[in-house]
């Protein structure tokens, strides 16, 4: 294995919440980064990706372990490193000569220095001609490109990107992964490693080296595979549909369990982020031909064309819910999951409500105190706090939402978003007489 360029060992970081509740966001990271490899990192939302980047950048300090840097501790942004954001992260009001310079300006370069090696920067990137153009002027695919010069102006060994092309359409994204691995490859690249977060796993496959899977509550890295395909990879080729596959099935290992011994941990569960329309139809899309109910995930993705966080969103919500299991890499309808697709919407709804009453504690727990209150009203302030405590502000608000539109769909409970109540259903439910 060549040079060590970034090295973790037993990496852990903790937020603490507003009212002093800590969290553990990362716990037990080991890993060390390689001259000459790309590697990419996948795991769910919230599960730390862009909380490890930024400590392996220097801009947020761990609270345990050690970050490495060509051997040395890593205190702080360090100029070997460079890193690039899904948001652009541009300065509106600069031109992007004026942007690009930016790094080098901090580094107290004198304009006559600065202005040739910002100019080299955006010819390599492929924007020569536009650096007199403002932000609002260029296409989102131009405004990623010109946040890349920016990193590479400063010619870093390491480059990190976090997810930098989700933002972008398709065809965008791929053109733009597919120019950085050609710069990669022809060696016009000052980066001697590249760390990719990654929302898509066949452009994982495609551009990397390694493949880590980071496990969520807390980060850990649950699993990694090598890719020893040499590049280019055509992401239909059938080596290259073999390797997602194979990381389709660690993406999903262990999605059907919910992780928690009980009490507050099992109320705040980490719900995947899918609406039921969505779930609705990745259900009927998979018990349809060609399927017939069992379905591998990368061709169900191919056939309903949607991208990997909306398809797996779905999938777990499908098995969370009991209506499928996820078994490495494949989806299957249970017996319950097909009765779903049959019934007509009253029943669709009946099921959804019942089971998500049977699977998910919080809603079984909200529905239960409501059910304790004279006028069966309740605040979102103590759910919304005892969620906190386990996931931190913004996860906490993305579960209850989630949460609280499927059960209005499944006339589990009501919301008042105006008044950030709770109410048992007007009129009562067949899922709320569950026992």
């Amino acid at each position: 294995m060549s040079t060590p360029v970034l090295e973790l060992h037993g990496v852990g970081k903790r937020f603490r919440s507003a009212d002093g509740h800590e969290r553990v966001v990362l716990d037990g990271i080991d890993f060390t980064l390689h001259e000459g490899e790309i590697v990419s990192l996948l795991g769910k939302s919230g599960s730390g990706k862009s909380t490890l980047l930024r400590i392996m950048a220097g801009l947020i300090a761990a609270d345990a372990g050690e970050v490495r840097y060509r051997g040395q501790p890593l205190y702080g942004p360090v100029r070997g490193v460079g890193m690039v954001f899904q948001s652009f992260a541009l300065f509106p009001w600069l031109t992007v000569q004026q942007n690009v310079e930016l790094g080098l300006e901090a580094r107290g370069l004198p304009p006559a220095q600065r202005a040739p090696k910002a100019a080299a920067a955006i010819e390599l990137i492929g924007l020569a001609g536009f650096e007199g153009a403002l932000p609002r002027e260029l296409s989102g695919g131009m405004r990623q490109r010109v946040g890349i010069a920016r990193a590479l102006v400063t010619e870093p060994e390491v480059l990190l990107m976090d997810e930098a092309f989700s933002a972008l359409d398709v065809l965008t994204g791929e053109r733009l992964r597919d120019d950085i691995l050609e710069l990669w490859h022809g060696g016009a690249l000052p980066t001697k490693a590249m760390l990719v977060v990654s929302h898509s796993i066949e452009e994982a496959v495609v551009m990397a080296d390694r493949v880590l899977v980071l496990a969520s509550d807390p980060g850990r890295i649950r699993s990694q595979l090598a890719v020893w395909l040499p590049r280019p990879r055509a992401a239909d080729s059938e080596e290259v549909r073999l390797l997602v596959d194979e990381v389709y099935a660690l993406v999903t290992a262990g999605a059907t369990r919910h992780g928690h011994d009980g009490g507050a941990a099992a109320l705040a569960q980490r719900l995947p982020q899918a609406d039921v329309a969505r779930i609705d139809g990745l259900a009927e899309r998979l018990a349809a031909p060609p399927f017939g109910g069992h379905a591998d995930l990368p061709a169900l993705a191919r056939e309903a064309g949607l991208p990997d966080t909306e398809l797996l969103a779905a999938a777990h919500a499908l098995a969370l819910l009991g209506l499928a299991h996820l078994d490495s890499g494949d989806l299957h309808l249970t017996p319950l999951g097909h009765r779903y697709v049959e019934a007509e919407r009253p029943l669709r709804q009946e099921l959804f409500g019942q089971q998500l009453l049977t699977q998910v504690p919080l809603a079984a727990h909200i529905r239960h105190s409501l059910e304790q209150e004279s006028d069966g009203h309740l605040a979102d302030e103590a759910f919304r706090r005892l969620l906190a405590q386990q996931l931190g502000e913004a996860d906490a608000a993305r579960v209850l939402q989630t949460l609280v539109a499927w059960a209005r769909h499944g006339g589990v409970f009501e919301y008042d978003l105006h008044t950030g109540t709770l109410a048992l259903p007007s009129g009562g439910s067949a899922a709320g007489a569950v026992e």
